[in-house]
């Protein structure tokens, strides 16, 4: 550890984590001897005015959440000699849902429902303190090791009163894979939108991969759109079929059917896996017909792409072929009745047949036997079948 105090307080120690914004690093609050994670906003940003104002934001936001599954916020400001702000955090000493993941590939199911539960407690308490949080996936959940999950990293949180958003047009804030498709739409964030992110961590959780893989967040909603990834039962048999139609409502396409709590989720997430089939959404959606713009995340710049949204799918299972449609009866020919009569006319003639010889205008007429007729009567006849069935 360093001997010089940062802040005047606090002795930094080992890095936890780093992105492309801020970096985690472990420290000893010298004043009131305990272990505490500091993020420090990235230097180069220093000054940005617009990350400075979004990184006391989330301390801000964070600090006024006060939960057992919420990662408490203690402090923040910035250092006199570095000029670098700062946020001071509880220090979760454990695993995040990512390291998890990469140790173990497939959680078991008990272990995966017992940290969505609390993550879900954790969420429904911001959402009504008014805080979004717009980035939930499996490394901002952090697993103590005594088992207590917190939810992290309020990094892009969102308080749903404020006028204006930091996120600039043609630009999409949170982790691409766990957006929801109103947000890689470039559409405003809600409560549902974070309950859809969790939905995500829970099918990633259970089957060891992500309903959508996706280079860009254009291909992602491209996905979104016209894809239903399968459900979790058809991928892991230890899943419930109740269980993978209940993961499946957190990831519908229009949030009005997705759930409307976090806390209905986790309901909902407890009872499938006794065998309890999820309730449907209460709120009817009425199929989009209108053709959905995508923004890329490239910059204001960015051209859109146009794409129809797909029919909704109540509950989304695997997709099945389209069965071909039954041949169409062929039609009979106009021609046939025509044929009939002529049959008629060389048998009722018995033994002529008119001829038109060029270059004379004359008509000739030639003999003709029985047996012909009878031999063009039965051809014609099997003509008129082929042409009327």
């Amino acid at each position: 550890m360093s001997d010089e105090l940062f802040a005047g307080r606090y002795r930094l120690g080992d890095r936890l984590g780093s992105g492309g914004m801020s970096t985690v690093v472990l420290a000893m609050d010298e004043r009131l001897e305990r272990n505490v994670a500091i993020k420090l906003l990235a230097e180069h940003l220093a000054d940005d005015d617009q990350f400075v104002v979004r990184f006391r934001r989330e301390a801000l936001s964070a600090a006024r959440l006060v939960h057992p599954n919420i990662v408490q916020v203690y402090d923040f400001g910035t250092d006199e000699k570095s000029g670098r702000q700062y946020i001071v955090m509880e220090y979760v000493e454990g695993s995040s849902g990512a390291e998890i993941l990469r140790e173990q590939g497939v959680l078991p199911l008990q272990e995966a429902l017992g940290i969505l539960a609390q993550a879900c407690r954790g969420l429904d308490y911001a959402h009504r303190s008014g805080v979004l949080h717009r980035d939930v996936k499996p490394g901002n959940l952090l697993r103590s090791r005594d088992g207590v999950v917190k939810l992290a990293d309020f990094g892009i949180a969102k308080t749903p009163a404020e006028d204006s958003s930091i996120t600039q047009v043609g630009s999409v804030l949170g982790t691409a894979a766990y957006l929801a498709p109103e947000q890689a739409s470039g559409k405003e964030s809600t409560a549902r939108s974070d309950i859809y992110s969790l939905g995500v961590v829970a099918y990633q959780f259970l089957s060891g991969r992500l309903p959508y893989e996706a280079q860009s967040i254009t291909e992602l909603a491209l996905k979104q759109q016209r894809e239903a990834p399968p459900l979790l039962d058809q991928l892991n048999p230890d899943i419930p079929p109740e269980l993978a139609a209940a993961v499946d409502r957190a990831l519908e396409l229009e949030p009005e059917a997705r759930y409307a709590t976090a806390e209905e989720m986790r309901v909902a997430l407890s009872e499938a896996a006794r065998g309890i089939a999820p309730a449907t959404a209460a709120t009817t959606v009425t199929p989009a017909t209108a053709e959905t713009q995508v923004v890329t995340a490239a910059g204001a710049g960015a051209a859109a792409t146009t794409v129809h949204r797909r029919d909704p799918l109540p509950p989304r299972a695997q997709p099945v072929p389209a069965q071909a449609a039954p041949p169409a009866p062929k039609k009979k020919r106009r021609a046939a009745p025509v044929i009939v009569l002529l049959v008629a006319a060389a048998i009722g003639i018995g033994a002529i047949v008119f001829i038109t010889q060029r270059p004379a205008d004359s008509v000739r007429l030639r003999d003709v036997t029985y047996e012909q007729v009878q031999k063009t009567a039965s051809e014609l006849q099997q003509l008129i079948r082929q042409n009327t069935r």
